[in-house]
């Protein structure tokens, strides 16, 4: 894969012709590698900080948004951030999990699959020159942050919401956009000193205190399986359905009542992406 020099005038051309799907923003991912790292076993906690790069401080949360850094770089990687479903509010991966030249596995499912089975091979005795273990890692940390934004798991029509424009507050987005980073922002604005440290502190009580009876069954993979993205973007869809797109139409203005009822789901879809993050991993690096 070669890597590619692209000019400022042609990243802003970029920009403008295709929407820029991130996953939450650089705050929510970080949320989920937080909350991961901070539960990992011993074993995936070793290997983690030895796959990491040397940057990264041992910090998997500073590198959570790396694969957003690289996707002008790696432009083979745009479509494995999102699945889009024709327009029903299900998710068939046989169906869905494909990029726009109909090529099958091109999806975040596809993507946390096939990461998941590199990072397998470590510490397995032989070495596969084709596998970047550490991109594999960030790779995969992104993708289950991804995965659990529910308008990452959306309707084709709209891009994952990145077609419908609405104002938030005052101030005209997209709706994908609002998912990705402006709830999360206005909490942070309003609830949490304007601090990213005290969001990750208030969904990691969530995780203890009142969601502490739903982690085991967040954790479990059937099948033993070592990752799950097909219950994953199941869940998405449903709640892009019942909570992302419910009474944001095109136009809408989006004030209070949509921030507080959607907060919880967010903090809830963040906190869900961390547990089975650390889940993941600790399969993984047994």
């Amino acid at each position: 894969m070669g890597y590619w020099c692209i000019n400022l005038l042609t990243i802003v051309s970029l920009l403008l012709l295709f929407p820029v799907i991130n996953g939450w923003g650089i705050d929510g991912h970080l949320t989920v590698c937080r909350i991961a790292q901070s539960r990992l076993s011993e074993a995936a906690a070793d290997a983690v900080k030895q796959l990491l790069p040397e940057y990264a401080g041992s910090d998997l949360g500073s590198v959570c948004s790396w694969a957003d850094e690289v996707r002008f770089r790696y432009h083979w990687s745009a479509p494995l951030h999102f699945i889009n479903t024709p327009d029903v509010c299900n998710y068939k991966y046989t169906r869905d999990c494909e990029d726009d030249t109909g090529e099958k596995g091109r999806c975040v499912a596809g993507a946390i699959n096939n990461y998941t089975t590199q990072l397998l091979t470590y510490n397995s005795g032989s070495s596969q020159a084709d596998n970047n273990l550490t991109e594999a890692l960030l790779f995969l940390s992104h993708f289950m942050g991804d995965i659990h934004q529910p308008l990452h798991v959306g309707f084709a029509s709209d891009k994952g919401g990145n077609t419908i424009d609405v104002h938030w507050y005052r101030r005209k987005q997209v709706l994908h956009h609002i998912w990705d980073a402006s709830i999360i922002e206005t909490a942070e604005e309003r609830l949490y000193n304007s601090n990213v440290d005290d969001l990750v502190d208030a969904v990691q009580k969530n995780i203890t205190n009142d969601w502490a009876d739903l982690i085991p069954g967040w954790e479990t993979c059937s099948l033993n399986k070592t990752a799950c993205p097909d219950v994953y973007a199941s869940e998405g869809i449903k709640a892009a359905c019942d909570w992302a797109y419910k009474g944001a139409a095109e136009g809408t203005v989006l004030e209070d009542d949509y921030f507080l009822s959607r907060l919880p789901i967010v903090k809830l879809r963040l906190a869900q992406g961390g547990v089975r993050l650390a889940a993941t991993l600790n399969r993984i690096f047994l």
